[in-house]
């Protein structure tokens, strides 16, 4: 089985805006997307040397990367439209589905934190990464 990302599909919607999640097409060559690793736990430790910990709850922060010239651009330059016209902030969903893995994630609760307002020109364009906060990404039944 392959685990190219090339088939990696990310469907993503946004509550009043686009209610039936749309497929993200054009991404850049060599970066699709991307997610931080998240700190599960906080630890302290007592005066005695004795470690403790919690588990802590940790937003997901993820990059999405598409060509200048990709058709899923329109989605993320009309979210943005959006919430400047209503100073209002629009709530995202999604899904990854990673056919090389056989698995699937559900994207809960998502921010659009950042958004280049246009592609760095160079050579050519550049691509331009979006990044979405998520309450939670999460593997989801395939």
């Amino acid at each position: 089985m392959s685990i190219t990302s090339s088939n990696a599909s990310l469907t993503l919607g946004v509550t009043g805006l686009f209610p039936v999640a749309q497929k993200m097409q054009g991404f850049a060559a060599d970066d699709i997307y991307d997610t931080e690793a998240l700190e599960q736990a906080e630890t302290m430790m007592g005066v005695d040397g004795i470690l403790s910990g919690g588990y802590v709850y940790n937003p997901v922060s993820q990059g999405i990367s598409l060509m200048a010239d990709s058709p899923s651009i329109d989605f993320f330059d009309r979210w943005i439209a959006a919430m400047r016209q209503a100073g209002e902030i629009y709530t995202a969903f999604g899904v990854t589905f990673l056919p090389g893995t056989n698995r699937k994630y559900a994207h809960t609760k998502g921010f659009l934190i950042s958004a280049p307002i246009m592609p760095d020109a160079k050579k050519v364009l550049q691509p331009r990464k979006f990044t979405i906060r998520w309450e939670s990404v999460l593997p989801a039944p395939v």
